[in-house]
């Protein structure tokens, strides 16, 4: 079964996952990607030590460019992110994608529906594709530079905590399911398991 625009007929809700409302999950998320933020940190200070002089007559202006570049970083790899599912979506479907922002996260939906092996990759396409992008500059990068972009791809792997627990959840399932996902919330459905004729 590929993605298609239009339910089959003998397809029916199986499941919703809803890291919004599951609030088991919501806390498993964020503790999770809190532990990896911090495990990454902890790395990143060992393998690159900063070195900042407080002293310094230019400290500040020093701090600033850099400061600025990150803040402005973090939006922009926010939304270009959720571009990326949006791309997948789309080439995989051929069904314009919807964004939009919620509380505090941004998010790409699709009314298409997703096979199992598609929406895997939609879901772990971000934080592969702009995990090697930040990784390509970080190593051309020293001192507060290597930070800056060090500090983005903590975001982009803390942050994929969420799709990482939908992908592990939905490698457990079957191999013929459909997921739809709106953006806050993720449908799945399985086909209807036909009964075998007694005698059979």
């Amino acid at each position: 079964m590929k993605s298609c625009s239009v339910l089959p007929e003998n397809y029916i809700q199986r499941t919703v996952i809803d890291l919004e409302k599951d609030k088991k999950a919501f806390w498993f998320v964020n503790i999770l990607s809190l532990v990896i933020a911090a495990l990454m940190v902890a790395i990143g200070v060992w393998a690159v030590p900063l070195d900042l002089e407080p002293d310094s007559d230019i400290f500040v202006l020093e701090l600033l460019l850099p400061l600025i570049v990150l803040l402005a970083g973090i939006f922009a790899y926010i939304v270009l992110h959720e571009a990326v599912h949006g791309v997948f979506m789309y080439a995989f479907s051929r069904v314009r994608p919807r964004f939009g922002f919620k509380l505090v996260f941004a998010y790409a939906g699709s009314e298409a529906y997703f096979d199992k092996i598609r929406y895997i990759v939609i879901a772990l396409a971000p934080v592969v594709f702009w995990g090697m992008v930040l990784l390509i500059i970080d190593l051309f990068c020293k001192g507060i530079w290597f930070w800056v972009f060090y500090i983005i791809q903590v975001c982009n792997v803390g942050g994929a905590a969420g799709d990482l627990y939908v992908t592990a959840k939905i490698l457990r399932m079957p191999k013929d399911i459909l997921i739809q996902d709106t953006g806050t919330q993720m449908t799945v459905f399985a086909p209807v398991q036909e009964k075998r004729e007694e005698g059979s």
